[in-house]
């Protein structure tokens, strides 16, 4: 949910102090009926807007896809470096992280605005996959990768799903995961006896790092938000 006057200056109908002329004159109507108000609430996904009759087109959703170097915190707001910064100036107050990435894991972090998409994509119960290249102490056994499998059970009593490890040789394999809890990969690792050197997240769902340099951030074409809709290749 958010305000009209808002959803209306993000759709291009004009700068917030139009908008509120727009509104005034009774010229906007929302789900059919005149709106003056443009301190209401509405649903940009469900609600239909309109001005003077013709509708108004809804907004497109942003999706952007980082590179995440080490030595950032994946949140809106910190001391320190956040991941915003790493984002064009006019995009870092309407997108979001999706789930998180620890300040020393480096790789693929997606932001968007559409929250939808977002839940969807951090929910464990959608089973979206995010695999992790790890370099670690000792070399991961078959054993290791029957333990992942079946799901293990931290020292803390933590409780995490089924898992694949994939032992890449000496000191380095893949995980991969479908849910994010805190620390997990390296948790899970330490676990075993296998303590992480460095994490770095190289897919998530349907999308990849491709060529994208370390630092930089793009947004995603429609083909790859489609894709991350409906969880298929790209």
């Amino acid at each position: 949910m958010e305000r009209l006057d808002k959803t209306l200056a993000n759709a291009g109908v004009g700068t917030r102090s139009a908008v509120k002329a727009l509104l005034k004159a009774g010229r906007v109507q929302v789900n059919g009926l005149v709106e003056k108000d443009g301190s209401r609430h509405i649903d940009p996904a469900k609600d239909t807007l309109a001005l003077d009759g013709e509708p108004i087109g809804k907004p497109a959703r942003q999706v952007w896809m980082l590179n995440k170097p080490a030595g950032c915190v994946t949140a809106t707001e910190d001391p320190g470096p956040t991941v915003m910064g790493y984002l064009p100036p006019a995009l870092r107050t309407s997108l979001r992280p999706v789930g998180r990435l620890d300040k020393d894991t480096e790789g693929l972090l997606l932001f968007t605005d559409d929250g939808d998409l977002l839940h969807r994509l951090i929910s464990p119960k959608k089973q979206v996959p995010k695999v992790y290249f790890a370099r670690h102490e000792g070399d991961a056994t078959e054993d290791d990768v029957a333990a992942f499998a079946a799901g293990l059970v931290l020292k803390d009593g933590t409780v995490c799903l089924s898992a694949k490890l994939e032992p890449l040789g000496h000191g380095e394999s893949l995980v991969t995961v479908c849910e994010g809890k805190y620390h997990q990969v390296r948790r899970m690792l330490a676990s075993r006896g296998h303590f992480v050197t460095y994490l770095e997240r190289r897919s998530e769902g349907p999308l990849s790092l491709g060529d994208l340099p370390r630092g930089q951030a793009r947004a995603l074409t429609e083909s790859e938000i489609q894709a991350l809709d409906g969880q298929n290749p790209v």
